[in-house]
């Protein structure tokens, strides 16, 4: 019998609502498989590989009518995975240099000193994802991203990793004495994730892309790989951020 998942059994494997699924099929974006009794809706693992697809799609900021215009191209499921792929490979790899470089400034900082200024902005520059930037969110969000960046000063973009590191001690720190997701404290700490996330331009944070969809996937992806969680305090540190992060969502 070909294996189906329930709407409530789907949402909670994809992180996100049965509300938004609902709007997802009354956009014409993901049709249930079957309507059972009740109205009941159940998808198949087919309709599981095309929410996967709609899901990526959001986190590169597209809105739902451009998603329905790729969804209705003819482009092979498989190759379109491998681009995605490629694209979150890519992505893994750039971010791990940032972590990289903010762990170091923040190391140098905890030992009283002054981080190696050719360290301090690896994986932060934009111009050599011009072209992919261009591409999926076009030639204005690769502007305002490059001209943010090359507009600071060096003390300003110091300032602004050492506050990128500031925020990656006190998840840590929280995380350690074991709070609790809710907790104001908690709260607190992912209104500031968020609005370090949206200080970005050109990323969908920033630029009125899905915000939930944006966190939750970095959120994920903290608790997912090992050299992310890390940087939390291990896996246990990165799922509190998530959680932490979640509620926040949740509750806004």
């Amino acid at each position: 019998m070909t294996r189906e998942w329930s709407i409530q059994e789907l949402a909670r494997l994809a992180g996100t609502t049965s509300r938004t699924l609902r709007h997802y099929g009354q956009v014409g974006l993901l049709s249930p498989t079957r309507t059972g009794t009740g109205g009941y809706r159940f998808y198949d693992a087919a309709a599981l590989r095309r929410l996967q697809h709609i899901l990526l799609l959001r986190e590169l900021g597209l809105g739902l009518p451009r998603i329905a215009e790729v969804l209705a191209e003819d482009v092979d499921e498989t190759a379109a995975l491998a681009t995605h792929l490629g694209w979150l490979e890519t992505e893994r790899a750039r971010i791990d240099r940032q972590i990289a470089a903010v762990a170091s400034t923040l190391d140098a900082r905890r030992r009283g000193e002054e981080p190696m200024a050719e360290d301090m902005f690896d994986g932060f520059d934009h111009t050599v994802h011009r072209e992919e930037v261009t591409e999926r969110w076009g030639a204005d969000a690769y502007a305002r991203s490059d001209a943010w960046w090359r507009g600071m000063s060096a003390d300003e973009k110091k300032g602004w990793m050492e506050r990128s590191a500031q925020l990656t001690s006190n998840w840590s720190d929280a995380a350690g004495r074991g709070i609790r997701p809710d907790s104001d404290e908690a709260q607190e700490l992912a209104a500031r994730h968020i609005a370090w996330l949206e200080s970005i331009p050109g990323t969908p944070a920033a630029d009125g892309g899905d915000l939930r969809g944006y966190v939750l996937g970095l959120a994920d992806m903290y608790v997912a790989d090992d050299r992310f969680g890390a940087n939390y305090g291990g896996t246990a540190g990165a799922t509190f951020v998530r959680d932490a992060l979640r509620h926040h969502l949740d509750r806004s």
